[in-house]
């Protein structure tokens, strides 16, 4: 085995870890907090896997054994160097102290080039503003109708909001993959045999495992001290709204986005438009403070990814 498909492999073991770990949570992360209560880690585990696996054999079958559903077209493949499998490498350690860093910009930055690196930093720049946009017109209607910590849901009426919260946690899953897994294939080959496929989605099922186990990790805390996410409705509503945002990117064109910025662009137009709603009990001095950190641990995730991307195309990289 050669040293290039040596640093492959050991890209994308740290990337397949990282983005279940990191990302995964964005997507899952309220689908945990609202059942985590009422299921076995073990079904939810399963639920996930099994959608998880149809979306990479869908993906894999429509676009003949590409895995990334379109989103490598403007990162042609290239000989994998020790510094590419380094950028997932940081994105372990920044996932293991808590922060959302977009998974995209720090992994697929030392494979593009500058002039996609900004179409993609623009294309999130814009997720990010209409996530939080729509989220805060929403909720501004929500907020007046449901107010889960008074307003539960009756019991009559469980099992009809368990099951929508099911079906848009499934929607949004596989939209989300449709647009994540670029940043795990891009250290496959971009067209996978069979045996390779069920080794992938082998691998991703058991760090997929390990997430649903500890309850999502630390950075389902960026989930947990938002409001009302561990209720169904909320989790419902905020899934399905972060799945037809994805969608709509998706098939706007293939250039990669970071699905982190949308997630958090989203929560951050729901606080808002909730702390719009309750005034008196919910203050903005509590909301800014909240949202700024989120805002500033992107940032921070954001620098590194560019310092990664010069670093790579000035200094390391072959001229």
């Amino acid at each position: 085995m050669d040293l290039p498909t040596i640093y492959a492999a050991i890209g994308f073991l740290l990337a397949a870890y990282a983005v279940i770990g990191n990302d995964a949570v964005q997507t899952l992360g309220t689908f945990i907090a609202s059942n985590t209560r009422i299921f076995h880690w073990g079904i939810l585990w399963g639920a996930a896997s099994l959608i998880l696996a149809a979306t990479l054999t869908y993906g894999w079958y429509i676009n003949d054994g590409d895995i990334s559903f379109g989103r490598l077209e403007k990162i042609p493949p290239i000989e994998i160097q020790w510094y590419h499998a380094a950028a997932p490498a940081v994105l372990v350690l920044l996932t293991r102290i808590g922060i959302p860093v977009s998974t995209t910009f720090l992994v697929l930055s030392t494979f593009a080039s500058t002039l996609v690196l900004e179409k993609m930093l623009v294309k999130s720049v814009i997720g990010y503003g209409m996530a939080a946009i729509v989220a805060y017109i929403l909720w501004l209607v929500v907020a007046r109708v449901i107010n889960e910590k008074y307003d539960k849901v009756k019991t009559e009426h469980r099992a009809f909001w368990r099951t929508l919260q099911w079906l848009s946690t499934g929607f949004l899953w596989y939209s989300w993959l449709s647009h994540d897994m670029a940043n795990i294939a891009v250290f496959l080959p971009r067209q996978l045999s069979p045996e390779l496929l069920i080794g992938v989605i082998a691998f991703l099922c058991a760090a997929l495992g390990y997430i649903f186990w500890s309850q999502g990790g630390k950075i389902q805390k960026i989930v947990l001290e938002k409001s009302g996410t561990r209720f169904m409705r909320s989790a419902t509503i905020i899934d399905f709204i972060y799945a037809l945002i994805l969608i709509y990117f998706k098939e706007l064109n293939s250039i990669p986005m970071s699905t982190t910025w949308v997630f958090v662009g989203l929560l951050t137009g729901r606080e808002l438009a909730i702390a719009t709603t309750y005034r008196e009990t919910y203050k903005f001095g509590y909301v800014f403070p909240l949202i700024g950190k989120d805002f500033l641990k992107m940032m921070i995730g954001l620098g590194v990814s560019v310092a990664l991307a010069l670093l790579v195309h000035n200094v390391l990289a072959p001229q």
